[in-house]
Formats: structure tokens, sequence, C-alpha cells
């Protein structure tokens, strides 16, 4: 097979692009006309959009939170946001007592509740299950409530219990309180019972449960997430426990499963699972498990497995919170902000272009080009990622958006450069681009190289107010890249074949005979020997452009010359 052309190679690049952006624009169209989750302008982010303000307060008897347990609330929350979707939020503390949440846009009630919710995981073991009535039928045939429990009746167990699924555990106190207990205004709050002693509390299906002490914390969980079972096609959550964790729920599943072996309909076999003191799973143990991996079944949707999995993998809050208020942030400042960085931005894109037609004449639509091809690209992979990823342009974003338009020129510059050096050398128009091409690259991909690794490590290092800019950087460095190799080049080998420009017209910027080169053949040029005025330029313009190490040598021949000293190569 023959080697394919310049011409033809510079041809497939330019279709690659165009399929590029066609199939990055059909997939963003999916998600416009079809799924209707995109738009054809990146989501903003707080900053230029404005959004929403919630301000939580911790829920403590007497002394304030420690600085610790502030701090890894503010973790935790900060992560239940990233991973609902939500890009560019801010969480912080304000004074002692409160955290400030702030994301863009409007927050729906299912973000808001898996901000608030404390995610506290117990798994207890089911010692009775009934109805959640609280009443019974009299002897005149109506529903009289039971009366509240008599704190004279003992509260301790007359028999010390084994385990957790010991039925001594029910004192008559105990069991006169789960007679009257009231699921809607419940007299004791499940979530701040001691995890040694039983519990009363209820699911949202209709009953209550009398509960042994706590077995497994979610302190135990190492990773949850949400699956589809198979055998029903209901929506359930997988734990992964850890090694502690998965020895006691071992030996807690051989328990219950040799009670419910015993009598099928005992609610002693059930394994509960209470969540901020709520019932929400009491399954029965049908098998014995030992790796660790038990699963939350119950009544839920995707979106409510997705939520309560990510609530359980980053752990539970160390205290527990209530809303104080909730308010909507407005975005006027950001909005002139916008204003004034787009201005900007476009000053400085007309500034790269005047200097680029100024200073490589026609040569400098192919920079302008390159800089619309780039900002189409990036335009169209911001919305695309809006869509899919929740990303949102921030002002610090912007920054760095106008900050690559400098790079990118710098980088023409570099190419540019080195094509006419070639041909001051006496290269070919078209032989230069090529050459001019090959040494250029390696200073261009050093340089893009750095940049993207300064993205990363400041990605990674700074706050989420500095993310933005670090995002677009690194994003738009790799475009520039691309573009180059795709559509620079590629432009350049055409244009190399045309008559203005591989004729070196004088207002192409390729003219020869401006760089101090003239044609002595065969498609190539040699150095000017006149005029005297003309060719004095030229040598200045080319010592200009001298690396350093160009520069000693020439300083070394020069020093040879003055003293009749035989250089390298002489005999």
């Amino acid at each position: 097979m023959a080697t394919p052309t310049p011409v033809r190679r510079a041809w497939r690049a330019l279709t690659g692009l165009l399929v590029l952006i066609a199939v990055l624009a059909g997939a963003n169209a999916l998600g416009v006309y079809v799924f209707q989750q995109s738009s054809w302008v990146p989501e903003l982010a707080l900053d230029l959009q404005g959004g929403t303000q919630i301000v939580l307060e911790a829920q403590t008897e007497g002394a304030d939170p420690s600085g610790e347990q502030m701090q890894q609330a503010v973790s935790i929350i900060r992560q239940r946001v990233d991973a609902s979707g939500v890009s560019e939020a801010e969480v912080t503390t304000q004074g002692t007592r409160n955290i400030v949440v702030q994301m863009p846009g409007t927050v729906d009630d299912e973000t808001r509740e898996r901000i608030e919710a404390s995610a506290q995981l117990e798994l207890r073991s089911v010692i009775y299950a009934a109805a959640a009535a609280n009443t019974f039928v009299g002897e005149d045939g109506e529903e009289t409530p039971y009366p509240s429990a008599d704190t004279a009746l003992p509260a301790t167990p007359s028999v010390a219990p084994t385990d957790g699924s010991d039925p001594n555990w029910v004192s008559d106190y105990l069991w006169a309180r789960f007679l009257a207990y009231d699921c809607a205004n419940p007299d004791v709050d499940p979530a701040s019972a001691p995890a040694d002693d039983p519990v009363i509390a209820c699911d949202d299906q209709g009953s209550k449960y009398i509960l042994g002490p706590v077995e497994i914390t979610g302190d135990a969980i190492d990773d949850a997430f949400s699956t589809l079972q198979q055998n029903n096609g209901q929506w359930a959550v997988q734990l992964d426990l850890d090694d502690a964790g998965t020895e006691v729920f071992g030996q807690v599943s051989q328990r219950l499963y040799s009670i419910g072996q015993a009598g099928a309909n005992d609610p002693r076999s059930q394994f509960a699972f209470i969540l901020d003191g709520a019932v929400i799973s009491a399954p029965q143990m049908n098998a014995v498990i030992l790796d660790g991996r038990p699963s939350i079944s119950g009544t839920f949707t995707q979106e409510t497995a997705t939520a309560l999995a990510e609530q359980l993998k980053f752990g539970a809050l160390p205290l527990s919170f209530t809303v104080v208020s909730s308010d909507t942030i407005s975005a006027t400042l950001g909005e002139q902000q916008l204003q004034i960085g787009l201005l900007a931005g476009l000053i400085g894109l007309v500034l790269v272009a005047l200097y680029s037609l100024l200073s490589y004449r026609a040569l400098g639509t192919v920079i302008i080009a390159s800089l619309v091809v780039m900002g189409v690209l990036t335009y169209v992979l911001l919305t695309l990622l809006s869509w899919r990823l929740g990303y949102r342009l921030s002002l610090a974003g912007v920054a760095g958006l106008i900050v690559t338009i400098g790079f990118t020129a710098d980088s023409f510059i570099v190419y540019f450069e080195r094509i006419r050096d070639e041909m001051r050398d006496g290269k070919s128009i078209t032989a230069a681009v090529e050459d001019g091409w090959d040494r250029a690259k390696r200073t261009i991909y050093i340089s893009k190289s750095i940049n993207v690794l300064a993205a990363i490590v400041l990605y990674i290092l700074a706050d989420a107010t500095v993310k933005g800019f670090a995002f677009t950087l690194g994003i738009t460095t790799a475009i520039d890249v691309l573009i180059f190799v795709i559509f620079t080049h590629p432009v350049m080998q055409l244009l190399a074949r045309t008559r203005f420009f591989g004729g070196g017209h004088p207002l192409s910027g390729l003219d020869p005979a401006g760089l101090g080169a003239v044609y002595r053949g065969r498609a190539e040029f040699k150095r000017t020997v006149a005029p005297v005025a003309r060719a004095k330029r030229s040598q200045g313009e080319a010592e200009r452009r001298q690396t350093i190490a160009e520069r000693k040598r020439a300083a070394e021949l020069a020093a040879r010359e003055s003293t009749g000293t035989p250089g390298e190569g002489d005999a």
C-alpha cells in the first residue's frame, strides 16, 4: 500500500475533525430534543447564575460541637452534594454551630433531604413485630387507645438476655410502651436511643417493631451502591462490609437463619436496617451470609436507592442538623463580572487577530480560523459536560478560557516562525511546512504538557473556587493541541500548495524575498545578496530569532574566522 501523501493526510485530518464536532453536537442534540435534559448553553455556576443557600444548625445539648465534628460534617455534606450531580457548590462553616450550603440553580426536595439527613445506619435484630395501631377494641365495640405506659412497671429484664434476638429484652414497661406507641407521634426519638438498649421503631408500611440492641453500625460499611435485583426486578442497596462487620454479620445471620428454620413465621428471624430512627427494611434471614455483602431491599426506586447508597457510602453525619433558613441568592454581581470577563475575552481575541494579520499577513487568517474552530469545539464540549457530568461554568472557568487564548497564540508563533526559519535556510515552502512542523511540535507538546500538569495539580490541591479555572485550563489546552494536529497543520499543508501561499505572494506572509531568500531552482530558495539594505535587515531578523545554542555556535565560528583557526571539519 502506498504511503499517504501530505495532501491526503491533511484531508483525512480535516474530515476527522468535522466528524468529531458532528458527533459531539449530535450527542448534545439527543440530550436537548430526545431526553430533554440538556441545552445548547453551558450551565452556569453559583457566582454567575445565582442559586439557593441553605443554613443548617447543629442540634446538640448544651455545649457547642467541636471544630473536628463540624469539619467532618462539611466534608460529608460536600461529598453528598457532589454525588448528586451539582457542581461548583460551596459548603462552609458559619460560626460554631452552622453550616452554609450554596448551590447553583433551584434545589429540589430530593437533594435537600440528601443534604439534611444524618444517615445514621443501625442493624438490629427484630424481637417482635405488629401492626402500627395503638388502639384496641373495648367491651363496647369502640376503638380505645392503649393507656400510656406506667412508669412504675419494671423497665429492666427479669432474666439477662443472651443475644440480640432474646425475648427477655422485652420488659413489662417496654411492652406497655409498645402497645401504646404511636408511630405518627413517638414518645421517644428512636434515633437517640442508646445502642445497648432495645428500641421501638416503625417503618412506612404500617408496622412497628421491638428491636434488640445495635449489632452493626454504618461505620462497618466500606462501600454501598444501588442495584437492580434479578429475582424480583426491584431496586435495592448492596453493602460491602469491612472485616469486622463481615464477621459479626456472619454470626448474626447464622443465629437468625436457625430461628427461621425452627419457626417460619417467627419475627425474630428478621434483621432490621434502621436509618435515622426509621426501619427501612426488615427482611427475613433466608440464608447464612458470610461474605459481608448483604443488601437492603424495600420499596425503592432507582433514585431513592442511589440516594441511600450515597449517604451510606460517605458515612453518617457526626451531628444532627436542622434547616434554619433556605434563601435564593441573586446573581446580579456575577452577571456584571461575566459581562466584564466576556468583554476582556473579546478584546483579547481582537488583539490576537490584529497582531496575527500585521505580523503574518494572510497567514494570520489561519490563526483566526484555528481559534474559531477551537472555540466551537470547546463550547460544544462544555454543553455536553454540563449535561452528562453536571459541569457548571464559573467566573474562574471563564478566566481559564481567556488565559488559554494567550497560550494558543504563543503556539502559533512557535510554529510559523519555524516555517519561516526553514525558508530562510533555502527550503521550499512545502518542505518548510513539513520540517517546520517536525521541529515545532516537540516544543509545543512540551509546553502544553506543562500547562496540563499545572492544571491537574491546581485542580487537586486548590479549593472549589479555583477548580473551575484549572478545569477549563486543562480542557482547552488539550483541545489546543488537538486543533494543531488535525486542523492548523493540515490547513498549512494544503495552503502551501496553492498559488497564493506556495508562490510566495508578498501578502501571504511567506514571501521568500521578504524573508531573505530567493528562488534557486527546483522549488527551493537561497539567501539574497542584493539589495544590501534588505539583506542586512533579513540577516538581523534571523539573528534575533536565533536560539542561545545557535548564537553561541555563531560566536565560535566568528572567533575562529577572525583568528584563522580551522574548524572541526577543516583539513
